[in-house]
């Protein structure tokens, strides 16, 4: 099985060739990306970075200041929207397309089909949000099947909890919204009803989750240990509905926002049901809590999950040179069962751009880190869209701030992903040298997980153990180790130092025997990323297991050794 590369792209700002960017502009000054953007060129032009997946995240319709009103879709009260443009998260019509992304506003499921039929004719699969824990204040589906009932329409709002209830409600209380309009358009919502981070209180502040109202999938939050579960609470049957209904679109997989936050028993349960029909489809989580995780895939029947408490953490300290780069050691160790059903990332929607000023300011830099995360296991890796072109991510777009981030609120317009469009050509040759080198990069090594297949199914031999101690060997900039099967063996190493390094690594006879390294041959590799000439190509590992060399600074090599007999 070859390895799951996801392309996150954020759906309305791809696209967008508007490049204004008026500070807080609204659809009609500073743009908006379309579905149809996602020409045969483009996805083509994608798959050939060496991505298997795309997640196009924001597809369902939320909360948004643009009025579409005109289109049957009810206009939103902006004190309970975030920015101009929404959140993503904050769904409005689970069985809609967001109306922002839509060419013909009418036709916009018909649109949504076709960009699945273009993505998997270019060999990609489709990813898209599962939303499960909150939705919009002012929820109202106005396109859902016949027969479907609303969320909370037959809710006992005198009761703050109830199994059946959709929502948790606050009684005898009016829901108050930290933000408030220039027109004083304000929402009115009695009795008022919990927030989406689990808020229960009237009055949430703005850090809360204020546009969204938590969801009741059966548990008593004043009596958590008691089980609601049998039979299944309304919450449970209306998901299985929603889920079954975008899984017959095509589409291949779920990103189950916040899925710690919803019971594991509904997971258990939910996936069952819907792989009964479309046995296919993948389920991955967004998950903090690292006491969970090994329970969300063997009782709740994730195929993959968000490692950001680990490798992400980690990985961010090292390469701030916070921590050491044997700490690497150390978090594969912590999660040996299940390495390979961990999502490995670099950047995603949530998280401040390399690039930014908050975090490296030069994408370069990460290299070393985005190499480990691509090559140590068989797991999943992500990159977020722009993150191969250095993007920046320094922007005040509007509700967003300046923050390091890629906007999720506003319309804006992303001048790298602009420039490498090149008015549909997709030319790396538009690109700056600088962005062009990062993006060959990075696509050279994506294509090169899933061509050499001590990546895509090798085992793992990590080297730090045997080379803490060397004094050729700096542990705390350097990181070491073997991907094998019977036919191939690859040799990693990174550095994560400001600064070229001279090394001489032990290589154990352990790891020469597990990988199948004759100790009568001498062995000799070329370095297959080559994102940069090393400053010189180690030649041979010697006899006795040892392997010298030289590696740029904030570099990485993967070395495929091959054997020459010893005369």
């Amino acid at each position: 099985m070859k390895k799951i590369v996801i392309y996150q792209i954020f759906t309305r700002l791809f696209g967008n060739r508007n490049i204004t960017n008026k500070h807080n502009g609204t659809i009609e000054e500073n743009g908006c990306g379309k579905m149809n953007d996602f020409t045969p060129e483009t996805l083509y032009s994608i798959k050939n970075m060496g991505v298997t997946h795309i997640w196009f995240t924001g597809i369902i319709e939320h909360a948004q200041q643009t009025d579409y009103s005109k289109f049957g879709i009810i206009k939103d009260f902006p004190d309970i929207v975030k920015g101009k443009a929404g959140s993503p998260y904050a769904i409005k019509d689970y069985y809609d397309i967001d109306p922002d992304l839509a060419e013909n506003v009418p036709n916009r499921m018909n649109e949504f089909e076709a960009l699945i039929e273009r993505t998997h004719n270019a060999e990609l699969k489709v990813i898209i949000d599962f939303v499960p824990n909150h939705l919009a204040r002012q929820y109202k589906s106005d396109v859902a099947p016949s027969g479907t009932i609303d969320f909370g329409t037959n809710d006992n709002t005198d009761q703050p909890f109830h199994p059946n209830n959709n929502f948790y409600y606050i009684p005898e209380t009016q829901f108050v919204s930290p933000a408030k309009s220039d027109n004083n358009e304000n929402w009115t919502e009695i009795p008022a009803k919990a927030t989406g981070n689990n808020c229960f209180s009237a009055n949430p502040s703005i850090n809360d989750w204020y546009e969204t109202i938590k969801l009741n999938y059966g548990v008593d939050f004043e009596n958590p240990a008691i089980n609601n579960f049998n039979p299944e609470p309304d919450t449970w049957l209306k998901m299985r509905d929603i889920l079954l209904f975008w899984a017959a679109k095509g589409i291949d997989g779920f990103r189950c926002d916040m899925a710690e936050m919803v019971p594991i028993e509904f997971w258990n349960w939910i996936i069952k049901q819907v792989r009964e029909k479309y046995p296919d489809i993948c389920f991955i989580a967004e998950i903090y809590d690292t006491k969970l995780y090994q329970d969300f895939i063997f009782k709740g029947g994730f195929d993959f999950l968000y490692d950001k408490m680990f490798f992400y953490d980690t990985m961010r300290n090292i390469l701030e040179r916070k921590s050491p780069a044997s700490e690497i050691t150390k978090i594969w160790r912590s999660t040996d069962e299940i390495h390979d059903k961990l999502l490995y990332f670099l950047e995603n929607h949530d998280e401040q751009r390399i690039a930014s000023d908050f975090f490296l300011g030069d994408a370069t830099k990460a290299l070393p880190g985005m190499v480990l995360a691509a090559t140590m296991f068989t797991n999943p890796l992500m990159i977020y869209f722009g993150q191969e072109l250095g993007e920046k991510g320094m922007n005040n777009e509007g509700f967003s701030g300046l923050d390091g981030k890629t906007t999720i609120f506003d319309y804006w317009g992303l001048k790298s992903i602009d420039k490498w469009r090149n008015n549909g050509k997709y030319d790396d040759q538009a690109l700056d040298p600088e962005t062009s080198k990062l993006k060959k990069c990075y696509t050279r090594l994506l294509n090169l997980i899933n061509q050499k297949e001590a990546l895509y199914e090798g085992n793992f031999y990590d080297f730090m153990w045997a080379n803490i101690e060397n004094p050729h060997f700096d542990s705390d900039k350097l990181f070491a180790f073997l991907r094998y099967t019977e036919n191939q063996v690859l040799l990693i190493i990174a550095n994560f130092s400001d600064e070229d390094l001279s090394y001489k690594l032990i290589l154990p006879l352990d790891a020469m025997r597990c990988a199948g390294l004759n100790t009568k041959h001498f062995f000799y590799g070329d370095d297959l990323l080559g994102c940069c000439k090393p400053l010189h190509f180690p030649g041979t590992i010697a006899t006795n297991g040892g392997f010298g060399g030289k590696i740029k600074k904030r570099n990485a090599s993967i070395f495929e050794l091959k054997s020459k007999f010893l005369q």
